[in-house]
């Protein structure tokens, strides 16, 4: 079990605003809360998103660079799948890979594709599911 993931994200607020909803929705509750930071818990796991400084903000976050690709989350079923895709789609959040959606990941992986502010790649992923093969 991990536990716990540090993201350091270009914009606070804006990650926050972005990752508060989608993980209380999945049964988190926020954690720990400080100026540069906040973090998110689920059990033993806790998520940290914390402001990049200033001098780290040049180069940009890509997932096909060396490092985190992406995080995924296990959804409580398809519908609950369906129903987050729904909500993101209010939010006006791009769903990736839109023309497979949601078997994305091949004919047996039901998930939605999405990114969060700093376009790190986010998955969830129905029960059941195969592994992903993007």
């Amino acid at each position: 079990m991990i536990h716990h993931i540090e993201l350091y994200v270009s914009k606070l607020k804006k990650s926050i605003e972005f990752w508060g909803w989608f993980l209380e929705e999945l049964g988190y509750s926020v954690y720990q809360k400080w100026d540069k930071g906040q973090s998110w818990k689920l059990d033993e796991t806790y998520i940290v998103f914390v402001q990049a400084e200033e001098r780290f903000l040049d180069i940009p976050y890509h997932r096909c660079r060396v490092g985190l690709n992406h995080l995924a989350f296990h959804a409580h079923s398809r519908e609950h799948v369906d129903e987050m895709t729904a909500k993101l789609e209010e939010r006006d959040v791009q769903i990736l890979y839109k023309d497979k959606h949601p078997f994305s990941g091949g004919p047996q992986h039901y998930a939605v594709y999405f990114e969060d502010p700093d376009r790190v790649k986010v998955e969830l992923v129905a029960p059941g599911s195969g592994g992903e093969i993007k």
